[in-house]
């Protein structure tokens, strides 16, 4: 069963069986996710859950809240953190979903109540990652097709894993948490442009912990449920394809990390939108192109990455970051895909919204070997009104794709973006910090604002 194998892996996988590559890449989500989490600290939806959750939060705890001095309970800091560290959509994405906004901040908050270490973090952080990557394996189908959000789908079996392996719980424990964590899982595409999706992860970074809590406290679940016939991969299934063998190595064997590994986001919006914002913007600088000069834009996508970029004439930020067709006028128009974008006043300018008219979208279903919720390659194609045509030829992988990584500069500079709105914490020495995360004893200071440290 495949239950008691991510018990057993969850409980026997060691530090040692780590590359040091895949350790620096896991180091490397805990500082983007930080980042983004904080970026994300003042967005609507991560308001609504401080008012909602008020009487929660004025709890006692370990946890830090929204890398302040507050400490409140786990479970709670897991959802707020999770939220709106994927409020912005500009965390990281692998395995048709987003691994780190939610294995990080369901980590660090329990790792800070039972004071774990670094290294503690990195191995449980693998373990869910690797967790997830084999639920994801065994479908020849993209979820999001049929509507689930693979983020809040296995992201909360993910994290059950891990946070399992965090507190090295005995494997049956695990086992059940894990099954207990399948009936806890959700999340609708239906709900993308919306501040429900950004609740998906926190939701299931929260939904972790409480499997866990509550398979430690004797709870149990069937331990079969992933891999029955009426279990949890068959339901969320699109077409029943779906593997039900055991596993062929057991898991650790092969790492699928150094396959998968992370796509870091470049652009602040729907990771399907990536990969024609840099055709767009590549033919921009190429031809000294201005937004005045385009008279039509043609897109030729996935069309899984068509449905979820559905909204063609956003209103709002939120909804824009759905957007084919913003994702090309923000590029055109501004010359850059940022933060500094995603508000509701550009996304209503006249120009943005002329040029967003302009665009067509075709779709393929072709598939890419690599990342099969995409197409091989994205095309864009500008024609401009003194008769140009300017093709940017086949797009293949994003800049930030783990195939074709981001440098190490400008990860620490998106760093340093994402923390300019909170003046009152110093970025390059949190950098700096959370850069040395697998070296850390202990969390003392690392996650909460310097003022915090010690408590």
């Amino acid at each position: 069963m495949l239950t008691l194998e991510i018990g057993r892996f969850a409980h026997e996988f060691g530090w040692d069986a780590i590359p040091d590559k895949v350790r620096r890449q896991i180091t490397s989500a805990f500082i983007d996710t930080t980042a983004t989490m904080v970026a994300g600290r003042t967005e609507p939806v991560t308001a609504v859950l401080l008012h909602h959750l008020a009487d929660e939060l004025a709890l006692a705890g370990h946890s830090s809240l929204l890398f302040g001095d507050r400490h409140v309970p786990a479970q709670y800091a897991a959802l707020v953190n999770g939220t709106a560290a994927h409020a912005l959509d500009y965390d990281d994405v692998a395995l048709s979903g987003h691994p780190s906004t939610v294995l990080v901040p369901a980590l660090v908050a329990q790792g800070q109540h039972i004071g774990a270490s670094g290294p503690d973090l990195i191995r449980a952080y693998l373990v869910g990652y690797e967790t997830w990557a084999e639920l994801v394996s065994r479908d020849a189908d993209p979820h999001h097709a049929k509507g689930w959000h693979p983020t809040g789908v296995f992201g909360t079996v993910a994290a059950a894993a891990a946070l399992g392996a965090l507190e090295r719980l005995a494997p049956a424990i695990v086992a059940h948490a894990v099954a207990l964590a399948a009936s806890m899982a959700a999340g609708l595409v239906g709900n993308f442009g919306t501040m429900t999706k950004p609740f998906h992860a926190g939701r299931a970074a929260q939904a972790g912990i409480e499997a866990v809590r509550l398979a430690r406290c004797g709870m149990t679940a069937a331990l079969d449920v992933l891999d029955r016939g009426n279990g949890y991969l068959m339901a969320i299934s699109p077409n029943g394809r779906v593997r039900m063998d055991p596993v062929a190595a057991p898991l650790g064997t092969t790492l699928r990390f150094l396959e998968n590994g992370l796509s870091v986001k470049n652009y602040p919006v729907c990771y399907f939108a990536h990969r024609i914002i840099d055709g767009v913007l590549d033919l921009r600088a190429q031809a000294g192109l201005q937004a005045s000069e385009v008279a039509h834009v043609k897109l030729v996508i996935g069309d899984v990455q068509a449905g979820m970029l559905r909204n063609h004439q956003p209103r709002s930020a939120l909804e824009a970051k759905f957007s084919a067709e913003f994702g090309v006028a923000a590029a055109m128009v501004a010359g850059r895909v940022d933060l500094s974008v995603l508000n509701d006043a550009f996304v209503g300018r006249d120009d943005v919204r002329a040029l967003m008219a302009r665009v067509e979208v075709e779709t393929t279903e072709a598939q890419c070997p690599v990342e099969p919720v995409f197409a091989p390659n994205d095309y864009v194609t500008i024609g401009t009104r003194d008769g140009r045509v300017l093709d940017s030829g086949p797009i293949r992988f994003p800049r930030g794709n783990a195939l074709n990584p981001l440098p190490a500069a400008a990860l620490r500079e998106k760093f340093i973006n994402c923390l300019a709105g909170a003046p009152e914490l110093d970025a390059p020495a949190i950098f700096a910090r959370l850069s040395a995360l697998e070296s850390l004893p202990d969390l003392a200071g690392v996650f909460c604002a310097p003022a915090a440290a010690g408590r």
